[in-house]
């Protein structure tokens, strides 16, 4: 674990929250990731108190895409963008009025209390609409058109979440399905943003750590190959084509995020867990949209193992990435995970495994209530990453740590 600084005096907790977005919005996301699915497997047995007319399935994938990767997705944007624009950081208030947006909707949704779900609905619409247009702000004042790709693909979510939010509202169970599966996957195109960004200074850093030189150049048309596949499979769900197509769709899809697996070959250094994880990320999008595609077009199991390893592998594993290096870097450490964070990625990679190759026929189910194994291993990765970097998160003496 990270050794907080003894130095200086401790900080209030409303210094170091409203400090700078990943602050407040990782610790948020890592609790969130980790409570959610415990309380619906293990105290309530796949049910939820408040629910009435929305199944507590669709409250659980509405939960973790808005709830817990949102968070991660705040906390992101309002630490990333300053840094790419050079311009000031969101702080104090303005945070703290995201997070209590974000937060309503989390009271509604952590139980799925249907009775209040207009007022989560506006919450979390809320939230998307500032995030959207504080990049958007951004990208016009710099003259900018490197942001525009997060204004798009923000800007989905705000859709999706609002279409969503009709069809709980309205009880429309298939349309609800049919949308989150769609907001799950322009999460996916984010996903694929984020790394198109992250990897290039992170492998030059690992390659370069005086950063005198940069060593790693990608393809350039690699970059954004991904994120544009997930969005045309995305309009190819809305528009209702057929299942093969729609399958083919999804194995292109999956075939380009496996292609970004090749940026992690850069001599033995690609055994280094900070470039591993990166990789992962991308290996696990690409294999579950890969063997979601198989599904459709006649492979002999269904979609769901395919999504939870897309969703909660590429995506819970992009996030823990994000998480870790974003910690260490806007804290002016030493990119080099602690062994909190390289037991987090264990955790959650087992859970991914664990979750999915059972449905696949890889493996027998595990013994004990179902998926009670996979929901412990899966909070364990986020509270192992939390009690890791907290230290170092609440250190006064990062406070005023060079941003990466």
């Amino acid at each position: 674990m990270l050794a907080p600084s003894e130095r200086l005096p401790a900080p209030t907790l409303r210094d170091v929250l409203g400090d700078e977005g990943f602050r407040v919005f990782f610790p948020l996301g890592a609790l969130y990731a980790a409570i959610w699915p415990l309380q619906w497997v293990l105290v309530f047995g796949f049910d939820l108190p408040l629910a009435r007319t929305t199944p507590p399935g669709l409250w659980h994938a509405h939960e973790m895409i808005f709830g817990a990767f949102g968070a991660a997705l705040i906390g992101f944007i309002t630490t990333a963008v300053p840094e790419w624009t050079d311009t000031p950081r969101l702080q104090g208030r303005r945070l703290f009025a995201l997070a209590g947006l974000w937060g309503t909707g989390r009271l509604v949704g952590f139980l799925g209390a249907d009775a209040l779900g207009l007022l989560g609905a506006v919450a979390d619409a809320a939230w998307l609409a500032a995030l959207g247009g504080y990049v958007a702000l951004v990208s016009w004042r710099k003259r900018t058109d490197r942001l525009l790709a997060f204004v798009f693909s923000i800007s989905a979510l705000l859709a999706a979440q609002l279409a969503v939010s009709y069809a709980f509202l309205t009880g429309n169970v298939a349309l609800a399905q049919l949308l989150l599966h769609c907001a799950g996957f322009v999460f996916l195109g984010l996903l694929g943003l984020a790394l198109s960004r992250i990897t290039v200074p992170v492998t030059n850093l690992v390659l370069d750590p005086s950063e005198e030189t940069s060593p790693f150049r990608p393809h350039p048309g690699r970059r954004h190959l991904a994120s544009g596949l997930v969005a045309v499979a995305v309009a190819g769900e809305l528009a209702g084509l057929s299942e093969a197509v729609r399958g083919f769709l999804m194995i292109a899809a999956g075939a380009a995020f496996m292609d970004r697996i090749g940026e992690a070959f850069i001599g033995r250094e690609a055994l280094r867990a900070e470039i591993l994880v990166l990789a992962g990320s991308s290996g696990f999008a690409g294999a579950g949209l890969l063997l979601v595609g198989a599904a459709r077009l006649g492979a002999p199991f269904g979609e769901v193992p395919g999504q939870h390893m897309a969703l909660m592998g590429g995506l819970g594993i992009g996030v823990l990435a994000v998480f870790s290096i974003a910690g260490l870097l806007h804290t002016g450490q030493k990119l080099v995970f602690p062994r909190g964070a390289k037991l987090a990625f264990v955790c959650a990679i087992a859970a991914v495994l664990l979750r999915a190759l059972p449905d696949l026929g890889l493996m027998p189910q595990p013994p004990g209530p179902p998926y009670a194994a996979v929901s412990l291993l899966w909070a364990a990765a986020f509270l192992s990453w939390l009690w890791s970097y907290w230290p170092l998160l609440r250190d006064p003496a990062t406070l005023e740590a060079e941003s990466c």
